[in-house]
């Protein structure tokens, strides 16, 4: 199977130090800080970019369990929202909420709500992710 390559530097102290995560296909490359991460400062962060890999993943397994399952999906759109705490003094990422809709011609509710959480608790993002809480919020729009 495939392995992916991410890399990142960062120069200089924590607070005011900053850094670049580029992506090794070069698709990607952005600048980040502790501003961009805890504040509202510009640039990307670790939580941005795991949301952005949680939602990409997500839907793919969604769009292939709806396939196997018989469905071909015309449209998914995934939002995924981190939320990086401070929990006993250090930052955990407590909770992924999906929030996900989809067009599937000829599906019925039951049965996409039960591809939805399949494929939430099936993607590999979401398997490595597991130790935060993760939330599904799926609606079928035809």
């Amino acid at each position: 199977m495939a392995t992916r390559k991410a890399e990142a530097v960062w120069e200089g102290n924590f607070r005011d130090g900053s850094g670049t995560v580029s992506l090794g296909s070069g698709a990607f490359e952005g600048a980040y800080s502790a501003a961009s991460r805890f504040e509202d400062g510009a640039g990307t962060n670790p939580e941005e970019l795991i949301g952005a890999a949680h939602a990409g993943c997500f839907s793919m397994a969604l769009s292939l369990g709806l396939q196997r399952a018989g469905y071909d999906a015309t449209r998914i759109h995934t939002v995924a929202k981190v939320h990086l705490d401070k929990v006993d003094n250090t930052f955990k990422i407590t909770t992924i909420e999906l929030e996900t809709e989809a067009t599937v011609p000829g599906i019925d509710e039951a049965t996409f709500m039960e591809q939805a959480q399949g494929a939430k608790n099936n993607c590999p993002v979401s398997q490595v992710l597991a130790a935060a809480e993760i939330t599904l919020q799926a609606k079928l729009i035809n």
